[in-house]
């Protein structure tokens, strides 16, 4: 038995009244494939050209190790040289990952690469963000802290994406007072007998190639799994819907804050307690 997953429709192009009536308002996800096939970026953008902008840049590292304690909220695992770490991307497999990284802030000339789209979303044009993986790294399935409507475009390598809305957060063994599931499913490839709630809840995937984009709805849980060595941009716009976004303002003003507060007056223990909460809510949920 696998998860109960839909695949995400694809268009060549779509108009920005398309998108508000077919995907933004109902809250559907969608690829784009052809959306930035005019932007130098499509035509320049891949490893190489990254590692020769931005060679220099320190860049924080992230792995699939298990949370522990005492990292902070987002607190990178490693750094190293934007030169050296694309070097390990084609050399080897790594579980490194660039996740949320700003170049733009120290590379200001790759913004002449791209052209912030009109979808009729008002975009946040000081976070545009980069991800780079290598062959089988992967985030865990969370959902941004934001709640924000993403616009994923993937430039060289593939990866395969799996999407979940807010409403299957009751069978996603959801942590507490944290935005990732519980971090022992691997969702490329769950055991469905140890992790049984998941044969309820339904989503899409999708895999993403050079060029195409991805947009992902307000709160959307996402798991990235990079089949080759790739990197993608984001651009994000706020939640729309209230619910969402007074989340949005709970998760930033209070439940990280927390959250690190109990790291640091429990520790361990309490990313042992919110991981077994998270599997007895789950079964109480079925039950």
């Amino acid at each position: 038995m696998t998860l109960n997953l839909y695949e995400i429709p694809r268009v060549k192009t779509l108009s920005k009244k398309d998108f508000i009536n077919n995907y933004f308002k109902p809250q559907k996800p969608v690829v784009i494939e052809e959306f930035i096939k005019d932007w130098p970026a499509y035509s320049k953008w891949d490893l190489e050209y990254m590692k020769g902008v931005a060679g220099d840049k320190m860049v924080p590292l992230y792995d699939d190790r298990p949370v522990d304690h005492r990292d902070g909220f987002n607190e990178a695992h490693a750094t190293m040289k934007m030169a050296d770490y694309i070097d390990l991307l084609k050399s080897e497999p790594t579980k490194y990952r660039i996740f949320l990284w700003n170049i733009f802030r120290e590379v200001p000339e790759l913004q002449k690469d791209f052209i912030y789209p009109d979808f009729g979303l008002r975009l946040m044009k000081r976070l545009p963000m980069l991800f780079f993986g290598g062959s089988n790294s992967h985030t865990f399935m969370h959902y941004d802290i934001d709640l924000a409507n993403i616009f994923h475009f993937h430039f060289e390598g593939k990866k395969e994406c799996i999407l979940f809305p807010q409403t299957e957060n009751r069978f996603l063994y959801k942590i507490p007072h944290s935005l990732i599931v519980h971090e022992s499913i691997d969702f490329s490839n769950p055991d469905l007998n140890k992790w049984p709630a998941l044969k309820n809840a339904e989503g899409y995937k999708t895999h993403l190639g050079h060029g195409e984009t991805l947009y992902m709805p307000e709160g959307y849980w996402h798991h990235m799994k990079y089949l080759t060595p790739g990197f993608s941009m984001s651009l994000r716009s706020i939640a729309h819907n209230p619910i969402n976004l007074g989340k949005a303002f709970y998760n930033v003003l209070f439940m990280r804050n927390f959250d690190n507060i109990m790291r640091r007056l429990k520790g361990q223990k309490w990313i042992d307690w919110k991981n077994e909460k998270a599997i007895v809510r789950t079964q109480d949920n079925l039950s």
